[in-house]
């Protein structure tokens, strides 16, 4: 009897909760369903409204969540593309190898995505990088070359050795990132569409900061057709990048100086993938290493996002252009990466003051300094 009666109560409680799913939770799982291996994984992240930040600019701040992806960044979106844009060239044939000059995320990417087909990964990087990024993509399964750090107009360039190793094989391709278009398209088919839909066509404006520049230009470049112009694109840039001041003062590329804590953006040049999107462009920001590491804190206290510093620039230029743009308007961005990459640095006291950082921290904030 008393058996009987647990069952009873089990069955009714199991139904009580089958009636109270969220409508929510079952239309994300339905729009989701299950996807055939870990490259279908890739895209079709949330968007996460900032909420402090938000109520501060009295606008919609909007993050696109690409930490979700399966590497953990936007960069699994380029990497698939420039991936599966050899295979139909016929570039890449199965039991094939790919090789890329990275110095993060994109290497990272290309290592689950090759381990997901079967391809071998070469992988060339400055040998500035952390031991701990080198043990990573040791770990995916990629052959490491840690090479001398130098400028792109030497042939020593880590991005030029890749290149002469791809062409020394047979089978191989050199995925190139910076000037392959694929790069670029993986966001006109996939990041902008995906925006564009979440937001119901209510996006005022999408600002972030570029490195090979497919995120920054494929996003505009869909927006800008999909709303027939209206969408505000700007351009966000960390200090020692060319970008800000080429769009500030028309089309005139100054010598690159200096340097930024952020891994990943900023440039010298205008790639091949930023370049079809340029004339697009209707501002740019210059956002510090200061503002940066500042709303790394911010948004990990109040709002529970664990970001990467590229990832927190994107969000200062939000919150900058909210400002500009006032209240009501939307305004969306990349969330690139979470700091988990870094945290050894980002969250180090010795590694801030060697930044002359340590002070920019408010108070309030200093107990996330968890690392000597």
């Amino acid at each position: 009897m008393f058996r009987s009666s647990i069952r009873k109560f089990g069955t009714t409680a199991l139904r009580a909760a089958a009636a109270e799913t969220s409508s929510y939770g079952v239309r994300v799982s339905k729009a989701q369903g299950v996807v055939n291996g870990l490259t279908e994984a890739i895209g079709n992240t949330p968007l996460i409204r900032l909420k402090r930040l938000s109520e501060q600019t009295g606008c919609n701040i909007l993050g696109k969540a690409e930490f979700q992806n399966p590497g953990g960044s936007v960069k699994d979106r380029a990497a698939l593309f420039v991936v599966e844009d050899a295979e139909r060239k016929g570039l890449l044939r199965p039991g094939g190898t790919v090789v890329e000059g990275t110095a993060g995320n994109t290497g990272i990417g290309l290592a689950h995505v090759c381990r997901s087909k079967g391809y071998k990964l070469v992988i060339y990087m400055p040998n500035t990088q952390s031991q701990g990024k080198i043990d990573l993509l040791r770990l995916l399964g990629a052959e490491v070359y840690p090479v001398p750090a130098v400028a792109f107009d030497n042939p020593q360039n880590y991005n030029h050795q890749a290149r002469r190793h791809a062409e020394s094989l047979d089978n191989a391709v050199w995925t190139n990132q910076f000037d392959n278009t694929a790069n670029r398209q993986a966001h006109i088919e996939t990041t902008g569409p995906e925006i564009w839909a979440q937001t119901g066509g209510k996006v005022d404006a999408f600002t972030c900061a570029t490195g090979t520049g497919g995120t920054f230009a494929g996003t505009t470049r869909y927006l800008k057709t999909v709303s027939n112009g209206r969408v505000k694109a700007i351009l966000a840039d960390p200090p020692g990048s060319v970008l800000h001041s080429y769009i500030q003062s028309g089309g005139k590329l100054t010598e690159r100086s200096g340097g930024s804590i952020t891994e990943g953006i900023g440039q010298g040049r205008i790639t091949d993938n930023l370049k079809p999107d340029i004339g697009l462009v209707d501002g740019s920001l210059n956002i510090s290493d200061e503002k940066s590491i500042e709303m790394i804190y911010r948004c990990l206290d109040e709002e529970g996002l664990y970001l990467g510093a590229s990832s927190a620039l994107n969000v200062v230029a939000a919150k900058e252009v909210a400002e500009k743009m006032g209240k009501g308007h939307t305004v969306v961005t990349i969330l690139c990466d979470g700091a988990y990459r870094y945290a050894d640095r980002l969250f180090s006291d010795t590694w801030l003051r060697s930044k002359n950082l340590r002070d920019v921290i408010p108070k309030h904030l200093e107990k996330y300094i968890v690392l000597p």
